[in-house]
């Protein structure tokens, strides 16, 4: 222990925050006095340090290398400093950094800023508070090298993050390895220094200006420009506590679409997240205020950003759901969205070869040089290849997260079940719940127009791709080396069966499985073509199991997923 209160002492020498210092101090004092508790929260915050990895940082506020805070923070950004000066061949390298409203993300954002200027790079600093959206935008935007978003997206209250892009090459997509392991060895040697007091700041930076903003909302209202059944939608919006709505407001009035009803309580950024739990709109009781607000508004439509508008949940109204609101789950958006997608694809590839559909080419809206292609993370719906299939198209299933499906060649749509959709890849290559949100409610004005609802097209897909059903079962656990013990337990045992039909093939993708990259992934293959993933979240301390099942109606498709659920809670009691 005296090496952990030792650390913790040295640690507070170098800490600019005086909430932090306080906080640190006092659990000193009751280290010192004999309490256990204590001593192992010090323990916990000194023993290891939150690891930069693909997903960047994120973690819980607080002191202690193993928290977000000032001094985790400095270390990262001297150390991304670092890495885009070593890889600049000479050039001075050009970085944006942007935040969002949860607490100490304006801080972070000052301090990553001000340690880049002192590295010497071109550091900018967007306007003011913005979705994670826009910083992604800046990056291609502005040609930087590099862009940093200060968000946790829709975790935890308590907890910040800091997620990196890049610029050239990599089109302005979060960074994949071996990038991370470079930054993290970076940002090691500037801890290993031990004090960030002495790392040089400047306050020359730029401020990006606001026509940044403006060419953002323009590229956005252009995805789905309001159709004529767009007019007298009733429609409710909610932002989550979060920062999409000055953003969606003006992409809105650009587009063309009336002003919803704003689930008020929730429309303006705080940080504390006063009336929801958990700020994700795939947690229970999360948009209990947005249905609320849509019973007394009779509306026909809710749209949910969170926190950092990256992410869109859609709600409809349902009489056999409890409350009257079903919210459509994250797949069923995704193929909507990727049947728009797709039938765009045709159509210009059709307008391009004067009418011949026979194979897909660049001109279909992907890269330039790469056939048109749909791509969705290998725990989304297998829905969306039969869409590919059917429109000639070409289909990518990748690990999951945007910085891989992003990277998808000729990408024209890309998702995720997790509510990511990415719609605009011309301009954002993450996923973007702005855009995304647009381009729904382009589709809704556009059935309206003809007197059909979303109800109506999710049958029209049915009949015209299969049945896609879908489910996921989530286990939250306070130590992540429970999620090591219950894959290791799976790989050393796997089952025969699920659900009463045996496993037909279990894919290990620790060991690469159809060039894709090694992943902490089981994909089991059941007989009947059923689909059961295992993984570790990649952002939580969760274990995820993700069931896809297909049938020849929507009944059969729900009874099956059924006792594949039933079959997988099985499994995983197991494997506990």
């Amino acid at each position: 222990m005296s090496g952990h209160v030792d650390a913790a002492r040295a640690w507070l020498a170098q800490d600019p925050d005086a909430v932090t210092r306080d906080e640190l101090t006092a659990l000193l004092t009751r280290v010192e006095e004999g309490d256990a508790t204590a001593a192992d929260d010090l323990a916990d915050r000194f023993s290891t340090r939150l690891a930069f990895g693909t997903a960047g940082l994120r973690g819980a506020l607080g002191a202690g290398p193993n928290r977000m805070n000032r001094v985790l923070v400095a270390q990262a950004a001297a150390g991304f400093a670092a890495y885009l000066l070593e890889r600049s061949d000479g050039e001075t390298p050009t970085v944006v950094v942007g935040w969002d409203g949860r607490r100490n993300s304006d801080v972070f954002a000052r301090d990553s800023v001000e340690i880049f200027a002192g590295a010497g790079l071109n550091a900018v600093l967007l306007p003011r508070t913005l979705p994670t959206p826009v910083l992604a935008f800046a990056v291609r935007h502005l040609g930087a090298d590099a862009g940093v978003m200060v968000t946790a997206s829709h975790n935890p209250p308590d907890d910040n993050g800091y997620k990196v892009y890049l610029g050239g090459a990599d089109d302005g997509a979060q960074i994949v390895s071996p990038a991370d392991a470079e930054i993290a060895a970076h940002i090691q040697r500037i801890a290993d220094a031990g004090d960030v007091t002495v790392l040089p700041r400047s306050v020359g930076y730029a401020n990006a200006a606001e026509s940044l903003v403006e060419a953002y909302v323009a590229a956005t209202a252009a995805v789905a420009p309001a159709p004529a059944g767009a007019e007298g939608l009733r429609w409710v919006y909610t932002a989550m506590h979060g920062v999409g709505w000055e953003t969606v407001s003006r992409v809105l009035s650009e587009a063309g679409y009336p002003v919803p009803t704003l689930v008020e309580a929730q429309i303006e950024p705080d940080g504390r997240f006063p009336t929801v739990a958990f700020p994700n709109p795939e947690e229970p009781g999360a948009m209990d205020l947005a249905f609320e607000t849509a019973r007394a508004s009779d509306a026909e439509l809710v749209i949910a950003n969170d926190p950092d508008a990256d992410r869109l949940a859609v709600a409809l109204p349902d009489a056999d759901a409890e409350g009257g609101w079903r919210r459509l789950t994250g797949n069923e958006i995704g193929l909507l969205l990727g049947w728009r997608a797709a039938r765009a694809a045709a159509a210009a590839r059709e307008a391009a070869d004067g009418g011949d559909t026979s194979a897909p080419d660049a001109a279909a809206g992907g890269d330039a040089g790469a056939p048109a292609s749909l791509a969705c993370s290998l725990v989304s719906s297998p829905g969306l290849q039969a869409v590919a299939e059917h429109y000639g198209l070409a289909f990518h299933a990748t690990l999951t997260g945007f910085k891989w499906i992003s990277r998808a060649p000729g990408i024209v749509f890309g998702f995720e079940e997790a509510l990511g959709y990415l719609v605009n890849p011309g301009t954002v290559r993450d996923k973007d719940g702005i855009s995304a949100a647009v381009a729904m409610l382009g589709m809704v004005a556009e059935a309206r127009g003809q007197g059909r609802t979303v109800a109506d097209l999710l049958q029209e897909f049915r009949d015209t791709f299969g049945a896609f059903a879908s489910d996921q079962i989530s286990i939250r656990v306070s130590d992540v080396s429970e999620i090591a013990g219950m894959m290791a337990s799976l790989r050393a045992d796997p089952p025969a069966a699920v659900g009463g039909v045996a496993v037909a093939r279990i894919d290990d993708l620790l060991t690469g499985v159809d060039g894709l990259p090694p992943g902490d992934v089981l994909r089991l293959w059941l007989d009947d073509g059923s689909r059961l993933i295992v993984r570790p979240s990649g952002t939580e301390p969760k274990l995820k199991l993700y069931l896809d099942v297909r049938g020849a109606s929507a009944k059969k498709a729900r009874r099956r997923l059924e006792a594949v659920r039933a079959g997988a809670e099985e499994l995983l009691a197991a494997a506990r």
